[in-house]
């Protein structure tokens, strides 16, 4: 498939390198500023997700479009959380593909979002990743997003209805237990020590980063 569509791509006025695994997908992708990248999740070595993820953590921001054959909503999420720009199952038409392509060239290179800081606590929102130090803190979809929001204006009282609005939709208006058990769930992965204060609830008003 690989070789179809370097040929297919090449017919079309497009200058194509072609990596038959994971590993050097990674290098020559760091090494080249590509104006995009097809990427199949299922390669050889590192597969195509990790390699994704792993580009994105060293600053490359080339569009990808995702290949795979599985087509189930936890695939395309899990692809779309690892950096990628778009999503192609198999089996799929090369003219879509193309229209594809031709619209992520357009998109252009997207810059890399900044990096939160409050006290130790660091958040990347590109790569969806967190650190307390050196110490990475594993954060599901959800409770990032509650923790950047927070951490966003970190002494800010967020109210319950901002956050569930925020975070959460429309739709999750009133239900204070997902908020809640979220909060708590955070609290305990950012607290490292007795003395920490991360996530703080103001009765009866909402939550803040920090007290």
């Amino acid at each position: 498939m690989a070789g179809l569509l370097r040929r297919g791509l090449l017919e079309e006025g497009h200058a194509v390198d072609l990596a038959s695994n994971g590993d050097d997908a990674l290098w020559m992708a760091r090494a080249v500023e590509y104006d995009a990248v097809v990427l199949d999740v299922m390669l050889p070595g590192l597969d195509g997700l990790e390699v994704c993820r792993q580009l994105r953590s060293a600053g490359v921001w080339s569009p990808v479009l995702m290949l795979t054959a599985r087509d189930d909503v936890e695939d395309r999420v899990a692809g779309l959380d690892a950096g990628a720009d778009d999503y192609l199952p198999k089996p799929f038409s090369f003219a879509e593909l193309l229209a594809r392509l031709r619209a992520l060239v357009r998109r252009g290179t997207t810059e890399r979002p900044a990096v939160l800081e409050v006290d130790d606590l660091r958040l990347d929102p590109a790569t969806r990743q967190a650190w307390r130090g050196d110490v990475e803190i594993h954060l599901s979809a959800k409770e990032f997003e509650l923790v950047a929001k927070l951490a966003s204006e970190p002494y800010r009282v967020f109210t319950k209805e901002e956050l569930l609005r925020e975070v959460w939709g429309y739709r999750a208006l009133g239900r204070t237990r997902t908020l809640e058990s979220h909060a708590s769930r955070v609290r305990k992965k950012l607290c490292l020590g007795a003395d920490d204060r991360f996530i703080v609830n103001v009765w009866g008003v909402g939550y803040r980063m920090l007290d």
